[in-house]
């Protein structure tokens, strides 16, 4: 069996923010005043009946306008002619029954007008044309449904299941973003530019949702940024923090194998002296991921063993030093010390260390992953995030919500607890997938 493509896992690992979020747009769009095609159905059933209509039109319009009408009037005094077909009565005018041709010969043969009287019989079938004409301008109003085609023009719009972008379904979409863990910035944000672009316009929800899509990547594009390598000299110091149990000790591990692949040299340091069997954990995912570990004794001195790693990665000429760092955010003051004395040791060996601060993220605690951002940026200096767990929660939107509000880089996202489950951030696909359009 072959093994599940990134973009497959990354579907499968949103799945539950992407249905949570298409629940919350549906019911959105529910509630918003559907334009039905029932209505252009009923309309357009008289669009129908003409087109069999015109076809009757033209039959009977040829035949008797051009011929009775302008020549009734004529035949009104010449109506006893037809006399002659009495007086052929003595045989040898028989050869002249051509009836016919007396309508073309009315002028000459108007000499035998005194003998009207027995033919007045034959002035009835004078009127019969004249009731012809009379169903005619019953049939004239049949063209009147022209404006048909018009309804026929306008039928696509009026596709099954579209609404109209008004402020009522604004607001309704407004509040779908937020109940996603959006955030309030963000759904603020996609409703404007959905009012700029599409107010007062129907619209399917599928096309609802490639609009939300394109709102969703706007914002996560300037935040992607990639973890880059570039400290000299080496080795470019990565401190990682976050609370315990956010995934923080896994994600250094697929870190040091992502970095690996890419053929950069990787040192761990186990910095997490506090939490107990952090540091043997660190240590068999240091072993998975097939790289080296600096390690203390626990509840030892963290600064010392940061000292120890950079020193042994300066020697051996180790590109990165990938540092787990404590979590203890029930105590503030603490854990500020202790990131300020690593800070001072660093910079003792190297001025620029740390080059990167990243902090990692459990998509799990929804909007309070927020508030944690706001403690580190005080405590740490935060300058990038990573996002984890996003396979085990509805809860993802909250990485657009953090996007949104700090504009902090989103250097990668996690899906799963495998080794190579932690890549780089993609907005363009992470938005669509988050949508329900990927």
């Amino acid at each position: 069996m072959s093994k599940p493509s990134w973009t497959e896992r990354l579907l499968g690992g949103f799945k539950k923010t992407s249905e949570r979020l298409s629940e919350n747009l549906s019911a959105a769009f529910g509630n918003a005043k559907l334009e039905p095609d029932v209505s252009i159905e009923e309309i357009a059933e008289p669009v129908g009946v003409p087109e069999p209509a015109p076809e009757l039109v033209p039959a009977p319009i040829p035949t008797p306008v051009p011929a009775p009408e302008p020549e009734a009037e004529s035949f009104v005094e010449p109506e006893p002619e037809p006399e002659p077909e009495i007086e052929p009565e003595r045989d040898p005018e028989p050869e002249s029954e051509p009836e016919l041709e007396p309508q073309p010969e009315p002028q000459p043969e108007p000499e035998f007008e005194p003998e009207p009287e027995p033919e007045p019989e034959s002035a009835p079938a004078a009127p019969t044309p004249a009731s012809a004409p009379a169903p005619e301008p019953e049939r004239t109003p049949v063209p009147t449904p022209a404006p048909s085609p018009a309804l026929a023009a306008a039928k696509p719009a009026g596709r099954l299941g579209t609404a109209k972008l008004d402020n009522r379904t604004l607001d309704e979409v407004e509040d779908a973003l937020i109940l996603s863990d959006l955030g309030p910035s963000a759904a603020a944000r996609i409703r404007a530019k959905l009012a700029e672009k599409r107010f007062g316009l129907a619209t399917t929800e599928r096309e609802l949702r490639e609009a939300v899509a394109e709102e969703i990547a706007a914002i996560l594009r300037p935040v992607a940024i990639p973890l880059e390598i570039t400290a000299f000299p080496r080795p470019q110091v990565i401190l990682v923090i976050g609370v315990n149990g956010s995934g923080k000790t896994t994600t250094i591990a697929k870190l040091a194998h992502w970095l690996k692949e890419d053929d950069y040299s990787v040192l761990l340091a186990a910095g997490d002296t506090f939490r107990a069997a952090a540091i043997e954990q660190l240590a068999v995912w240091a072993g998975r991921a097939g790289v080296e570990i600096i390690r203390g004794p626990e509840g030892g001195d963290p600064a010392s063993i940061v000292f120890d790693g950079v020193k042994k990665a300066t020697d051996t000429g180790i590109d990165v030093l990938v540092v787990d760092t404590a979590g203890r955010l029930h105590n503030k003051s603490e854990l500020m010390d202790e990131l300020a004395k690593i800070r001072r040791v660093l910079g003792r060996l190297n001025p620029e260390a740390p080059h990167d601060v990243v902090l990692v993220l459990d998509a799990t605690n929804g909007q309070n992953a927020l508030s944690q951002i706001d403690v580190f940026r005080e405590v740490a200096g935060v300058t990038g995030l990573i996002m984890t767990k996003l396979d085990g929660t509805a809860r993802g939107g909250v990485l657009v919500a953090a996007a949104e509000q700090y504009g902090l880089p989103i250097h990668a996202i996690g899906v799963g607890e495998k080794i190579d489950d932690l890549r780089p951030f993609d907005p363009e696909l992470v938005a669509r997938v988050i949508a329900g359009v990927a």
